[in-house]
């Protein structure tokens, strides 16, 4: 080390034996101090030269015998360096094991507070410091540090916390075809791997816009675009499948649970209001929706679009006291919504109510994927996360309130995840007012619901919801926008910044907050057999007491429906897919 500050970070001399190409941004480093060992993150690299008249009269390129007098010498490559934790050591400098006999509570890594003196020497990072500051997949409980990848130039596995990691609401980002689906699924095996072995009250709920989690997808990368196994695939019945389109289910044979529809009457103003963009509502008639609401609640819908069907839109807006031209566009508007062909009318509503049904395999701990087969819109996007993540918000709610009131660990809720794509359409400043999902994200956990949002554009999410996202997973970006989105909050931006705008295009990531100790650039692991091995090794005892229980879920036993509404799967798969 030859200079630097604590806030600035330090400068290394690179040494001459060393090429300055063969060093990366991002890659994971160990500074030796005297007493302390600093685990380190290369932020930037430098040409720099003793004098500046070596730089103005420059050798010739052909002259290789003055070019490598100069290199080193009056010329070298200055590496930048920014600390993000201590350990303390034990030994003299240069002694790379020397801290093997430190007790425990010395090993664990602390904030950095100083800097190491001139001329301490840096190195690469061992296999034993990375696991000593990510943790590895042996420790117990089993299960809880799941390998995401490599650091740079390293074979050693950077482990998520994913204990951490769902404590918060979290992120991953990237421009399009940068794996971010792939990275998703990834994660989600480590979960649900988690909460098998080592029994984590964890439970997630994917809105599969592109039908990408549940069953199978097509591999993005390599030179064969074959297909890669969903989650269904990997862990059988601990998944569930929920389609919006059993045609499309039928046509991809993907076997679902159970199909959702929504009548007229589980639709509210409030689910509404966040699709004012997509259906192009003017404030106006979303105001005249909440005075039909006032007037005729639940039934609010069903009024408005008969009114409107019959040409009665001038009498109904002076009987409301709405704004006639106001009423009008939003009947207008809302027949897009009431022609989607998974929205009913009340009365032909099925007698299972579907949140109820996807709730009790929530709370069995049984993981949802609500796939969208070919009403993949927007619009239907939009209005159905919103639907039904608000009634199940809103029964979580009651749940915690009941478990806080009694403290009976049985009553306990199961952390919940909420997996939703294009995030920014929710939680953009004016739609994270009014969506559910901009409540949750500011809740931080406190009613044990928690999102994982996957962007493309991260500036156009709220500030204030990117400043509550606990752990960001982050891959190439381009935009100065969106770079700039996602380090907000985080300390050191500057820095970040050049490590972001290095990345390549496939399989590298910045991962850094809550579920990490420090920051660091990882190249993601593949999503292959290696990968499909992790749900094996589920003991094949606790697979069979899952059978059992989604069994007897599958049968209504325990729910609030009644006899007539009680099928088994099969009966479901006859009903949805014919004999």
């Amino acid at each position: 080390m030859t200079k630097g500050s604590l806030t600035e970070g330090l400068e290394m001399k690179l040494a001459e034996d060393c090429s300055i190409e063969d060093i990366k941004a991002g890659k994971f480093v160990v500074i030796d101090g005297d007493k302390l060992r600093f685990f380190s993150l290369i932020t930037d690299l430098r040409l720099d030269a003793t004098t500046p008249a070596v730089l103005q009269s420059p050798p010739d390129v052909a002259d290789e015998l003055v070019r490598e007098v100069l290199s080193g010498t009056a010329t070298y490559a200055s590496v930048l360096l920014k600390p993000m934790l201590t350990t303390e050591r034990d030994g003299g400098r240069g002694t790379r094991d020397g801290d093997t006999a430190e007790p425990p509570e010395k090993r664990e890594p602390q904030p950095v507070k100083t800097v190491p003196p001139h001329f301490s020497p840096v190195y690469e990072a061992t296999a034993n410091d990375v696991s000593r500051i990510f943790g590895s997949e042996e420790m117990e409980p089993l299960g809880r540090y799941f390998c995401i990848g490599t650091p740079l130039d390293m074979e050693t596995p950077v482990c998520l916390d994913l204990h951490r990691f769902v404590e918060r609401s979290n992120g991953i980002f990237g421009k399009t075809g940068t794996g971010k689906t792939f990275l998703t699924r990834l994660i989600l095996c480590g979960l649900m791997r988690w909460v098998a072995l080592s029994g984590g009250k964890v439970v997630t709920l994917i809105f599969d816009m592109h039908n990408e989690y549940g069953w199978k997808a097509l591999r993005e990368t390599g030179s064969v675009r074959g297909e890669v196994k969903g989650l269904r695939q990997l862990f059988g019945t601990r998944v569930a499948v929920f389609t919006l389109d059993p045609d499309s289910s039928r046509t991809r044979q993907v076997p679902v649970d159970d199909v959702v529809v929504i009548s007229h009457d589980q639709i509210t103003v409030e689910d509404i209001a966040p699709l004012q963009d997509e259906l192009r509502l003017h404030q106006t008639a979303i105001e005249a929706a909440h005075l039909v609401f006032t007037r005729f609640k639940d039934r609010w819908l069903e009024e408005l679009l008969d009114r409107g069907d019959r040409g009665e839109i001038k009498e109904f807006a002076e009987q409301i006291g709405a704004n006639r031209e106001s009423l009008a566009a939003l009947y207008r508007k809302l027949k897009r919504v009431a022609d989607l062909p998974f929205i009913v009318p009340s009365d032909k509503k099925p007698s299972r109510d579907i949140v109820n049904t996807i709730m009790g395999y929530l709370k069995r701990g049984i993981h949802v994927v609500l796939e969208f087969g070919r009403q993949s819109g927007m619009l239907a996007y939009l209005l159905v996360a919103n639907i039904l993540s608000r009634r199940i918000h809103e029964m979580y709610v009651h749940m915690t309130e009941d478990y806080i009131s009694t403290m009976n660990p049985a009553k306990e809720p199961r952390q919940l995840v909420i997996v939703i794509e294009e995030a920014h359409k929710f939680l953009n400043p004016q739609a994270a007012k009014q969506t559910i999902f901009g409540t949750i994200a500011r809740e931080m956990r406190k009613y044990y619901a928690s999102l994982l949002i996957i962007d493309q554009r991260p500036s156009g999410i709220d500030d204030e919801i990117l400043s509550q996202i606990g752990t960001k997973i982050v891959a190439q970006l381009n935009d100065e926008r969106d770079i700039q989105a996602v380090l907000t909050g985080v300390s050191n931006p500057v820095g970040l910044r050049s490590i972001l705008s290095s990345l390549d295009s496939k399989q590298q990531v910045l991962v850094l907050g809550h579920a990490v100790p420090m920051p660091v650039v990882v190249k993601v692991r593949d999503y292959d057999e290696c990968c499909f091995a992790l749900a094996r090794e589920i003991p094949e005892a606790w697979d069979a007491a899952q059978q059992e229980e989604f069994e007897r879920l599958a049968m209504g036993e325990g729910s609030d429906d009644d006899a007539d509404g009680r099928r088994s799967v099969e009966e479901r798969w006859k009903e949805v897919f014919g004999e």
